[in-house]
């Protein structure tokens, strides 16, 4: 336990608490919307934006999520332009990384910041790597205060929200939005490719528990933030890549729980039913 002594790992605790409130709350939108593949475009178009900040010299979590807005508002845009939306996700998931990748090569020298940012490591997370995840932790939980309702509604029927005169597309574009933030906030921890990871399988653990939208997210956020404790701990302790050991450990224990629940299931259902 004498690493809890050190300030780096310390970070890693905080930063990743406030990644998995956000997480929690974002994870669940996505989830119950189906909007995983569009997460998913969202995140890899944010690469073009952390090679472009390297190139520039300037903060990449910036670029980064102008980049994943862009992509965010753009696919929300040509979806209400009648443009299959898989079609529309593919062409800003591929412009963002070939971006991403020519803006690497053009850069000079060789930074190791961009490794971090596709495979992640937590125990770089810097304060103000810290600030930004407590600022968007912060901006998340206020609007899912401030417009529960019609998210919830939105989230469970769209067409429904939009005879109840609810401004669907405002508040979608907003979501859209959120899930960026989300996303270029915790990129640092997880990184692009296992970043998606962290907004749904912890989700999709919390629904095997209960079918409460409220509930839903914050016990994706507790889940997230104990596959992050035992993620870390491990990958100390067997010295492997920690966002990928995070992962590993999140699906873990949404593995254990669904083969839990079945046998629970099996053990307490009458002899005459089965």
């Amino acid at each position: 336990m004498e690493i809890l002594e050190y300030r780096f790992f310390q970070n890693a605790l905080i930063g990743s608490l406030l990644a998995c409130i956000a997480c929690g709350i974002i994870g669940t939108y996505i989830v119950t919307r189906r909007l995983v593949f569009i997460s998913g475009g969202i995140t890899h178009s944010a690469f073009g934006g952390v090679g472009l900040g390297m190139f520039m010299g300037i903060n990449p979590v910036l670029t980064a999520f102008l980049f994943a807005a862009a992509s965010a508002l753009g696919v929300n845009w040509l979806k209400n332009k009648e443009i299959r939306e898989d079609s529309a996700i593919a062409v800003f998931w591929i412009l963002g990384m070939s971006l991403g990748i020519i803006f690497c090569f053009l850069t000079p020298g060789y930074s190791s910041d961009m490794t971090t940012y596709l495979f992640g490591n937590i125990l770089t997370i810097s304060n103000s790597d810290i600030a930004v995840l407590a600022i968007v932790a912060a901006a998340v939980l206020l609007l899912c205060i401030t417009l529960y309702r019609p998210i919830l509604l939105i989230a469970f029927d769209r067409e429904f929200a939009q005879t109840k005169g609810i401004k669907v597309g405002a508040i979608e574009s907003i979501m859209m939005l959120a899930i960026a933030a989300t996303i270029v906030s915790t990129l640092r921890i997880i990184g692009v490719v296992l970043v998606i990871a962290m907004l749904t399988v912890p989700q999709m653990t919390a629904l095997l528990f209960t079918n409460n939208y409220k509930r839903t997210m914050w016990l994706s956020a507790i889940i997230g933030y104990i596959s992050t404790l035992l993620g870390l701990f491990l990958s100390y302790k067997i010295n492997t890549p920690s966002g990928a050991t995070i992962v590993l450990c999140t699906i873990a224990i949404y593995a254990i729980s669904r083969c839990a629940i079945a046998i629970y299931r099996q053990t307490t259902q009458p002899k005459g039913n089965k």
